[in-house]
């Protein structure tokens, strides 16, 4: 594990908010809270995690490889097993994890597991992490070809100049509220404002976003992952309209926030089975880290050029979506029905309110119009790389 100072010593992001009175002269634009000594919190805090999704004796497998278990189960009961073959000096458990190694999609023919040892995922990859993280990797990699990299005075992050970002989509509130644009409060999630901007929000969104996809299967992570996407701009174009944001941090809050929505949900599930047992199991112990990662996470957004209203926007609407996932799917139906009304009101109402207080309330710095000659102000000799002409 990287020593605190290794990610406490980076500055995080560059601000557009003219009014910041720190000492750097070279901040103008502000990363929404998508900085990497936060992203770096995020990987630190989330690691443990995965170790922890399940106990010592649980094996966690896909639907279809569960089944696959099931049928070469059913095979092996008929032969007889020669005790002789297995390790007298070998534990149950590495057996178990012996005989999965053994095979890609499940068991081998050993039949060396029992029911309470698996714990059943919805899907052995997460597909859609995968691709959002390639998409956001390539377009960086676009933008830097197209627009040059920025003197590391002037982008920390080792990315495009900051008019790049505004220019590819970043959020700029005046642009949206004025000028029509609403499509920036979705496009700052495939935009980052540097390498290691990049590389840290990835490696969360990889490890524990991954996990949660294959727990949840695609369909609810896109959603989950979308919404929290757009709560968490909307928040910051609320909180602070005059920053240009970019990164996908606050939608991967939004997946922690869905996460907590998702533990409040199935706690009354019953325990009887074994995967209702096993269940529980793990989402006690998710809470513990995700509750740990969400207050480091927050500590540390109110520190300078950290965006704290993409972080909070973003973990509340992921906590909110997540009632629409999975209050229906409560087995009792009354509070299945209970719940999913309150996850409908909460969410018309976050909406709602946010919007209509966006819409009549935010005022944004009318310089960031032309933010090409926004940021000539601050930087002698500074040069749109990417403006239209």
């Amino acid at each position: 594990m990287q020593q605190d100072k290794d990610y406490l010593q980076d500055p995080s992001a560059i601000t557009a908010d003219p009014s910041f009175n720190g000492s750097a002269d070279y901040v103008k634009l502000d990363n929404a809270s998508k900085s990497s000594s936060v992203a770096l919190l995020k990987t630190l805090s989330m690691n443990h995690i995965k170790s922890e999704y399940s106990s010592e004796q649980t094996v966690i497998v896909s639907n279809r490889q569960f089944s696959d278990m099931e049928s070469q189960r059913g095979r092996t009961k008929k032969q007889k097993v020669n005790p002789l073959q297995r390790s007298k000096s070998a534990s149950r458990r590495e057996n178990l994890l012996r005989d999965y190694q053994s095979s890609r999609d499940g068991f081998s023919d050993s039949g060396n597991f029992r029911d309470d040892e698996v714990y059943i995922v919805k899907q052995e990859i997460g597909y859609l992490s995968y691709a959002f993280s390639a998409i956001q990797t390539l377009i960086l990699i676009i933008m830097m070809m197209q627009c040059t990299i920025a003197p590391i005075e002037i982008n920390p992050m080792i990315g495009p100049p900051p008019d790049a970002l505004d220019y590819w989509g970043g959020k700029n509130a005046l642009k949206i509220l004025k000028n029509g644009e609403e499509w920036r409060l979705m496009t700052p999630i495939f935009l980052h404002a540097g390498i290691i901007h990049l590389l840290c929000n990835v490696s969360v969104q990889l490890d524990i976003g991954a996990f949660f996809e294959r727990e949840w299967g695609g369909a609810i992570w896109l959603f989950i992952y979308l919404a929290s996407a757009l709560g968490s701009s909307i928040f910051s174009v609320c909180m602070k309209p005059n920053n240009v944001s970019v990164g996908s941090s606050g939608a991967v809050m939004g997946l922690f926030g869905g996460k907590l929505g998702e533990i409040f949900c199935r706690a009354c599930e019953s325990k009887k089975t074994s995967q209702g047992r096993i269940g529980h199991e793990v989402r006690r112990e998710q809470l513990g880290a995700v509750l740990c990662s969400v207050f480091v996470v927050l500590a540390f957004s109110f520190v300078p050029y950290v965006d704290w209203a993409a972080h909070l926007g973003g973990l509340i609407a992921g906590f909110a979506a997540a009632f629409l996932c999975f209050a229906p799917k409560i087995k009792t139906k009354t509070y299945a029905i209970f719940w999913s009304v309150v996850g409908i009101v909460m969410n018309v109402s976050l909406y709602v309110a946010s919007i209509k207080y966006m819409i009549n309330n935010v005022q944004p710095n009318e310089d960031l119009n032309d933010v090409c000659a926004y940021y000539k102000q601050y930087f002698d000799g500074y040069e749109c790389q990417c403006q239209l002409e």
